[in-house]
């Protein structure tokens, strides 16, 4: 990222490096400030590893705080893929779905047999097979709102299967990413790659609004599920 050899990092080259790690802007703005400790809006060498340290916490679900510094993860991961910046005409619509056939035949008997109604199940239907993991009820909200692609509080055949898709990667202990990389969106619901003048990331206090907007719907996989349930 440092091609000068300049000893810092700037914001501009940093936040496009930043966002192949395939994390919202929320929480890479979050990073950014944490990092960024003097504000200057550049980082030297130490303050870039904090944010690469911050990165690899997001996306194990670790909280994005300096407390979390010492936790033992592993390195963040990067891909050229999931970045809207990549300006190529390609970009996602060219990766391979990360569902692979046999596992999507699998997915779609279980979609099958929950009795969907014009091809959509409702959060109510998913709720008991995804509680039927017995992942911990924040990882499954996760899940949900990864896999509600189009934010209509139903999930279709292939919205489910990135559903079933993450449930087992949690439970092989593999963290549940923060946001949905491009690999597991499914080839139906893929956009062609616009840019519009490239989104500023930082700092990104502007963009509160978007985290409300994302939250599962009301009922569906509450965040606190006193023990009894």
């Amino acid at each position: 990222v440092d091609s000068a050899n300049a000893g810092r990092v700037l914001a501009s080259d940093a936040a496009v490096f930043l966002k192949k790690s395939g994390l919202t802007d929320l929480v890479l703005g979050k990073i950014w400030d944490l990092a960024d400790t003097d504000g200057k809006g550049v980082l030297n060498k130490q303050e870039f590893f904090v944010a690469l340290r911050l990165v690899a916490c997001a996306q194990n679900g670790l909280d994005v705080s300096l407390s979390s510094l010492n936790l033992p993860v592993p390195p963040p991961r990067f891909t050229d893929t999931s970045s809207p910046l990549l300006l190529s005409g390609t970009g996602s619509s060219d990766v391979p779905w990360a569902v692979k056939l046999e596992d999507k035949a699998k997915y779609d008997a279980i979609f099958d047999s929950l009795n969907p109604v014009n091809g959509l199940l409702s959060g109510d239907k998913v709720k008991p097979v995804l509680l039927n993991s017995k992942l911990p009820v924040d990882i499954l909200g996760r899940v949900w709102e990864l896999s509600d692609i189009d934010r209509d509080g139903m999930l279709d055949r292939d919205e489910f299967a990135v559903a079933m898709f993450l449930v087992y990667c949690a439970l092989e202990k593999e963290p549940v990413p923060m946001s949905l990389p491009a690999a597991l969106v499914p080839p139906s619901k893929r956009k062609p790659i616009s840019v519009p003048g490239a989104m500023p990331l930082i700092p990104s206090s502007t963009s509160t609004k978007e985290s409300h907007q994302s939250l599962p719907p009301v009922g569906i996989l509450p965040a606190k599920t006193p023990l009894t349930q």
